[in-house]
């Protein structure tokens, strides 16, 4: 019986253990200003971190968020990053934001953050948005129409998009549970990959004729 409960409490150890290190510890400093520096800095959570005692306002600073971003691009979108680059004292910190400026029927393509859920909210006009749930959920769609003060939250995760579907300029701001949350578009990822992906295998995947794999592959794939 002692056997039992010995092997029962190691489980319950090994389990407890792996729960906690699922997730990114928390900061055991109060704060970790990102620097370059190799020599000089201590490498934290994928950055290197300047002397606590060295740091400045301007290190946990950022000005022009109010400013319109350029979206006469292909998707008619850009997004403008608050993340650990544009201010170094984010880093340790978990949270970042960004603003999104969408033309008249400009969209945020379908996209994945792969470390972090984010959190919507629309300033100005009005947005279709949603995202798509896992395999295991059947991929459902869960999506609605989002006007000036609406909040939307997608899952860590989980591929989304944002559609303006007004006629005029749309503005939005999303929080994100990550100081350098990543994104990977979809369409960019699989049609834009280099070297390519064997078209052949691409057109069995998405079950397309792999002529029509090369046609979007050679299409000119950029990100907003």
């Amino acid at each position: 019986m002692t056997s039992v409960h010995f092997l029962l409490g190691f489980a319950l150890l090994a389990l407890a253990s792996s729960l906690a290190s699922a997730y990114d510890p928390s900061p055991l400093q109060d704060i970790c200003v990102a620097i370059d520096d190799l020599k000089h800095g201590v490498f934290v959570n994928g950055k290197f971190c300047k002397d606590p005692k060295l740091a400045k306002p301007e290190d946990f600073f950022f000005s022009g968020l109010d400013k319109p971003g350029n979206t006469d691009n292909q998707v008619g979108s850009i997004v403008t990053n608050v993340n650990v680059e544009q201010i170094p004292g984010l880093n340790t910190l978990g949270v970042s934001i960004v603003r999104i400026d969408y033309a008249p029927y400009g969209q945020n393509p379908p996209h994945t953050h792969p470390r972090a859920t984010e959190m919507i909210t629309v300033l100005e006009g009005t947005l279709y948005v949603g995202f798509v749930t896992s395999n295991q959920l059947n991929n459902t769609l869960i999506a609605t129409v989002l006007n000036k003060g609406d909040v939307f939250v997608f899952p860590f995760g989980m591929i989304h998009f944002q559609f303006n579907i007004g006629k005029t300029n749309a503005v939005a701001m999303s929080a994100l549970s990550s100081q350098n949350p990543g994104v990977i578009t979809i369409a960019n990822s699989v049609f834009g990959a280099e070297p390519p992906i064997n078209p052949n295998f691409l057109g069995r995947a998405f079950q397309l004729d792999p002529k029509v794999v090369k046609s979007l592959q050679a299409k000119f794939w950029t990100s907003n």
